[in-house]
């Protein structure tokens, strides 16, 4: 199968997103880009450490999603395991959000599983018995060829009994199931009682938030590099000056985490009209102070170079003027003999 560029393709997916995937509960790998490859993508898990409440929220999401289709038996992984290459599934294709949730071919959990602008549809879950530690990193990348002969012997079927399959197209074609290719029908929605309606949206509206904890997580990691920066190159601003930014934040798509720059210029800015003031006033002892500091040095270097020059010279003298290295050197010379 035609796989582009990759040989042995990986992604890097945070958890618990990674092990849902390999485990056959998550079918739907959302993403803003489409999928490059066709086949087999092993899954990488990053080396954040989910919390309890991101996991949380995502196992209500499917099985309020599952419940649609009258499926309440789901087996969650027991553990969420970082920086691990943890399993692979096999991409059959990639449609748009839109064409994913009108695909009346397809259960309607699955359709609600499409919340980005591409879906990556996933197919054939395996996990690894021993997960393998290894580094991530983004988009796809090709695996390290030792680590998949040695992750290839070690993988399992997932223990999913709701599997899915997706069409395709044209079945001598792994490419055809693309964006484009599924026909975009509105689809009827099946009537629910209110209670059902709200679980659901609540459900939906828990699983965008634990996804998009990152994409805020990256704006905010910018803005604090931003204002590292800004705080070391304004490394004359007093405390309480630097207290005063912090009780003030800028409203800005940083949050909290953006510092007032304003205040630090402010600062800045009065320091500087201080120190002119005070320029004035203290011209005089400053060209005393220096005219004394530059006399001292003068004197110093001279009475340095005499002094050094005197050990020289004194050292010198006694290494070549020593009597007594003399008479050792005389006694020596009258008992040379002359080689027979």
């Amino acid at each position: 199968m035609s796989r582009g560029n990759y040989k042995n393709p990986c992604l890097t997916m945070h958890q618990p997103w990674a092990s849902l995937l390999v485990h056959g509960i998550k079918r739907i790998e959302g993403r803003s880009w489409p999928a490059p490859i066709r086949g087999r993508l092993w899954i990488h898990a990053a080396s954040k450490v989910p919390d309890e409440a991101t996991i949380k929220a995502m196992e209500e999401f499917y099985q309020e999603i599952y419940a649609v289709d009258g499926i309440t038996d789901i087996q969650f992984p027991k553990h969420y395991p970082v920086s691990r290459l943890i399993g692979c599934v096999e991409v059959v294709g990639c449609v748009t959000c839109e064409e994913l949730q009108n695909w009346d071919a397809l259960p309607e959990g699955v359709r609600l599983e499409g919340q980005t602008n591409f879906c990556w549809l996933c197919e054939k879950p395996q996990k690894l018995i021993i997960p393998f530690e290894m580094r991530g990193y983004q988009g796809v990348y090709n695996l390290e060829n030792k680590i998949y002969a040695a992750a290839a012997r070690g993988l399992m079927p997932s223990q999913n009994t709701s599997v899915v399959k997706f069409p395709l197209p044209d079945s001598k074609d792994p490419f055809s199931l693309k964006p484009g290719s599924v026909p975009c029908t509105t689809q009827e929605k099946k009537a629910r009682d209110s209670g059902q309606v709200n679980t659901l949206t609540a459900a939906i509206a828990g699983a965008k938030a634990a996804a998009t904890q990152f994409s805020k997580k990256g704006q905010s990691l910018q803005t604090n590099n931003i204002s590292d920066y800004t705080t070391r190159s304004k490394g004359k601003v007093s405390e309480d000056d630097a207290a005063e930014s912090l009780d003030n934040p800028v409203v800005g798509s940083g949050g909290a985490s953006v510092r007032t720059y304003t205040t630090r210029s402010k600062s800045k800015g009065t320091q500087m009209g201080e120190a002119i003031c005070s320029e004035n006033n203290s011209s005089r002892n400053v060209e005393d102070d220096t005219n004394l500091t530059e006399k001292y040095n003068v004197e110093s270097s001279q009475r340095s170079v005499v002094t050094k020059r005197e050990d020289r010279n004194t050292s010198i003298g006694e290494r070549r003027f020593d009597p007594g290295s003399a008479r050792i050197m005389a006694a020596a010379i009258r008992n040379l003999k002359p080689s027979s």
